[in-house]
């Protein structure tokens, strides 16, 4: 098979989003569409409020039901951004204002803390630390706050304590 045959004939990325938002309530939205070279679709949605596995498997349905098996043969699999998953969108970041937690830096530098703040381009974590008071053996709690550009984090995701 050319080549150019086989990219004809892939699955669109952009029809598979489209079908999606079709069916997405408005506090829901999507995260990521992968397609691997075998026609794995992988659809990941999330939620401002929370998602239903109703939710889900409607989702699943009307992708399902507006691709033709008959052109292309595929596996489809629709799931939420599950706990451990790190941020992928600005949207996460702000669901998630007022919540712990962890970011590790594209310098290999892991911060935990309050995200208090999302823009566009940054958030604001301020960041609790236990430090040495300086010329004591002392150690006090010190806050600050860490203004980090999207392009200095490597992977973000919330903290959950039980």
């Amino acid at each position: 098979m050319s080549p150019l045959f086989y990219y004809k004939n892939m699955i669109d990325k952009v029809k598979i989003a489209e079908l999606v938002n079709e069916k997405l309530a408005d506090d829901q939205f999507l995260v990521d569409v992968t397609i691997s070279t075998s026609n794995e679709i992988h659809i990941m949605v999330d939620s401002d409020t929370g998602i239903s596995i109703n939710q889900i498997v409607e989702i699943s349905r009307h992708v399902e039901s507006n691709l033709d098996r008959e052109a292309e043969d595929f596996e489809l699999s629709v799931f939420s951004a599950g706990l451990t998953e790190p941020f992928r969108l600005v949207r996460q970041y702000k669901k998630n204002v007022d919540k712990e937690i962890e970011v590790l830096l594209t310098n290999g530098q892991k911060l935990n803390g309050l995200l208090i703040g999302v823009e566009e381009q940054a958030i604001d974590l301020e960041v609790t630390t236990n430090e040495k008071i300086e010329g004591s053996k002392k150690k006090e709690l010190v806050t600050k706050v860490h203004h980090l550009e999207y392009s200095e984090i490597k992977e973000a995701k919330k903290v959950f304590k039980f």
